[in-house]
């Protein structure tokens, strides 16, 4: 038998090429990760988790500006948003000695430099030294689109988002997926003009309609301007080192920050996968089977690198699946059905299962329930901002198919909802369970 460095090379750090690597080394396999940026990857460092703060931060705007209804008798205020950015950076910094502790706890060597494929069973490292390993594990994520138009060179991704020296004035934002959303909430609640630019008609497809058209009527009410059908077409660097945006259809506006959010995709250029023989799919992702396979016997991928649901607890699932098939003698799937997911918007919205007009294309005949109506928390606001959750049920089998909801909390509700759904319980089910009250999630066991 060939006599490998490892059992195991993981190339990327993040949540799945770090939990592969934890549980791996459980079972007894000699295991090695490289990473060429920190450990943590995109979720921890530079996406869902800073960004979760940032949303947090940024929506103290609003509990402020409700306070004095309450009896609160606020003195002057002001808002820095280098505090703001630095505490999330020094956030970020723990959890990334947090990812590297659990991976010298687990006995997993860490190489802080890139990894590409160069054979089946080897990788070479940027310092130039080769490594051989049974297995190869593609954990490197996916990196976000920059779209080719004049100027994109002045543009910034979600990736440079974070390190911002000051607070924009005007941010113009392209793309309305969550990513774009998320963002235009949090630089609009921090008091700055957000633009959003889109190529389609649309914000979130994919999303239940009644809440996107929910969020699309809150957002431009809180003061986000939308441009539809008028994707970016050049941006222009003046004197005063601010942008001249111009968009289809339009003429061109000022900005000082142009945001581009229009999708990631997978992290494979240059990764030499070709060197074992694999061949890309069309946006680059590694294809693999239910096993997380590739087409070469020795290598395999999980996360978003595969572009199959890019979620980080999916690439977690996914690499602790591959570690325990591999290593630990018990081979196991990941059941992809009934996901919940959520946009940490400004209200946040929330879904799992499937959305009304999914249903309506799958079943003969389905129910639908909704309840409109004004969170407890939005009563002293000046906002009449209403809360929206909708019930998607199988007529026949009274299970239901989806549960989407958009206000206060919405994420943390749905957490305990799509337990219902993934266990396949009924419209009675949710009838019989007693509403826990006062609360906005107790409208879900009251529609009738």
């Amino acid at each position: 038998m060939p006599d490998y460095e490892y059992d195991l090379f993981v190339i990327g750090a993040g949540s799945g090429g770090v939990r592969a690597s934890r549980i791996a080394a459980s079972h007894g396999a000699r295991v090695a990760v490289a990473e060429e940026f920190r450990i943590g990857g995109t979720c921890v460092i530079r996406g869902c988790v800073p960004k979760k703060l940032l949303v947090y931060g940024s929506d103290f705007a609003h509990a402020l500006d409700d306070a004095a209804q309450f009896g609160w008798t606020l003195g002057e205020m002001s808002f820095d948003w280098g505090t703001l950015r630095d505490f999330v950076a020094r956030d970020v910094d723990r959890l990334e000695k947090a990812y590297t502790t659990t991976l010298d706890n687990n006995k997993v060597d860490h190489f802080h430099e890139r990894a590409v494929v160069t054979g089946p069973n080897q990788v070479r490292l940027a310092s130039g030294r080769e490594i051989t390993a049974k297995y190869i594990l593609v954990a490197t994520g996916a990196w976000p689109v920059m779209p080719d138009f004049a100027g994109n060179e002045h543009c910034i991704t979600s990736n440079e988002v974070f390190d911002l020296p000051i607070l924009p004035r005007r941010v113009v934002i392209q793309g309305a997926g969550y990513i774009a959303l998320e963002f235009a909430g949090i630089f609009n609640a921090l008091g700055c003009q957000v633009t959003v630019v889109n190529r389609s008609d649309q914000i979130l497809r994919g999303y239940e309609q009644a809440l996107r058209d929910r969020l699309l009527q809150i957002t431009m009410a809180r003061g986000i301007d939308y441009r539809f059908n008028s994707p970016l077409e050049r941006v222009e660097k003046l004197d005063d080192g601010s942008f001249a945006v111009t968009t289809k259809g339009h003429d061109a506006m000022g900005a000082d920050v142009v945001l581009v959010a229009t999708g990631r995709r997978p992290n494979t250029i240059g990764l030499g996968l070709d060197s074992a023989g694999i061949v890309l799919g069309a946006t680059g992702e590694v294809p693999v089977d239910d096993y997380n396979a590739t087409s070469c016997p020795s290598i395999y991928a999980v996360g978003d690198v595969t572009d199959r649901v890019q979620l980080t607890p999916v690439a977690i699932r996914e690499g602790h699946a591959f570690a325990d098939t591999v290593f630990g003698g018990t081979p196991r799937t990941i059941d992809y059905g009934n996901i919940p997911s959520a946009v940490f918007s400004q209200p946040p919205l929330a879904g799992v299962g499937m959305t009304e007009e999914q249903a309506r294309g799958a079943f003969l005949q389905i129910k639908v329930f909704t309840s409109d109506f004004r969170p407890m928390k939005n009563m002293f606001s000046a906002k009449a901002e209403r809360g929206l959750y909708k019930l998607v049920v199988d007529a026949a089998s009274d299970k239901v198919l989806g549960v989407h909801m958009i206000g206060p909390e919405a994420p943390e509700i749905l957490q305990a909802a799509a337990i219902a759904v993934k266990a396949g319980l009924t419209k009675a089910d949710f009838d019989d369970t007693m509403a826990l009250h006062p609360s906005m999630a107790e409208e879900l066991v009251l529609m009738r």
